[in-house]
């Protein structure tokens, strides 16, 4: 007498009829699609005998489920991408990875034109002007904390005014005593030399460099007949009667004595130490 092929787990005969075998276990299709099939992963629903099933890092689908879960295009037989658990297809996949606008949020399409800034993009028409909101595009803009300011709105809200030509400075710009200048404005008086970096002396708002100082402005010296600049060894000056000396030639003429704060005689528009003058 043969054994009975009954399903092992609600014990129905299984001779003539349809089963399936799974783990060393006969059972009906019943059984297998009650207690047996796997779940799909999508719809969630068992796999029954009759579906085609799939299978990928300990996950089921049905065959008609593994598709693209945002354009639900079919990837049975296609390349696919798992990512974050769920299937994606490749074009998806890229569209999903790629810039996004900070201004529209929309895709940046590769190749498109944009602007890229402090680790964010912008389609160019995007990229406008906290303040005014036109367009910067590829143009010049002044950040200002979390704002992007164009330059006319940097201009008229935010730029200081050249004191000489009252002009806005824009970029770059020197400060002197406390006020802004224009690079190109900040020139010596005479020669119109930039003086920014360089040494100058001011006289009465006007401002020269060392050259045009000593040769227009300065006064000269009563002794050596050079001029007075204040600068380096000829910084101490001696003033008397209307002329002025370097301190190192405000001397005796007849013993070349250093007279700088001591008593002195001026005889005949020279200089002479008291005992020389007694002896004149």
């Amino acid at each position: 007498m043969s054994d009975r092929l009954d399903c092992h787990y609600c014990r129905a005969p299984l001779q003539g009829k349809k089963y399936v075998e799974k783990d060393g276990h006969k059972c009906c299709v019943k059984c297998f699609d009650k207690i047996v099939a796997n779940t799909c992963a999508e719809c969630r629903k068992p796999i029954g005998v009759d579906t085609k099933e799939l299978h990928y890092k300990s996950r089921y689908w049905h065959d008609s489920c593994f598709r693209c879960y945002k354009c639900y295009h079919p990837l049975a037989n296609e390349q696919f991408v798992f990512k974050d658990n769920k299937i994606q297809c490749p074009k998806c996949t890229n569209r999903e990875d790629a810039l996004r606008c900070s201004g529209c949020h929309k895709q940046i399409q590769p190749g498109g034109r944009n602007v890229e800034y402090k680790g964010s993009a912008w389609h160019e028409e995007c990229f406008k002007c906290s303040n005014c909101s036109q367009s910067i595009g590829s143009g010049s803009f002044f950040p200002k904390g979390a704002d992007i300011i164009c330059v006319a709105c940097h201009e008229q809200k935010f730029a200081k005014n050249c004191v000489k030509c009252k002009n806005p400075i824009s970029t770059g710009g020197i400060t002197y005593q406390d006020q802004p200048w224009h690079g190109d404005c900040f020139v010596c008086e005479t020669c119109h030399k930039k003086l920014a970096g360089q040494r100058f002396t001011a006289v009465e708002d006007h401002y020269y460099c060392v050259d045009c100082y000593k040769t227009f402005v300065a006064k000269k010296c009563a002794g050596c007949n050079n001029p007075i600049t204040g600068f380096g060894k000829g910084s101490n000056v001696v003033n008397y009667e209307g002329h002025s000396w370097h301190e190192y030639c405000f001397t005796c003429k007849k013993c070349s004595l250093n007279l700088a704060n001591k008593r002195f005689v001026r005889q005949n528009e020279q200089i002479y130490c008291p005992d020389c003058a007694k002896k004149l």
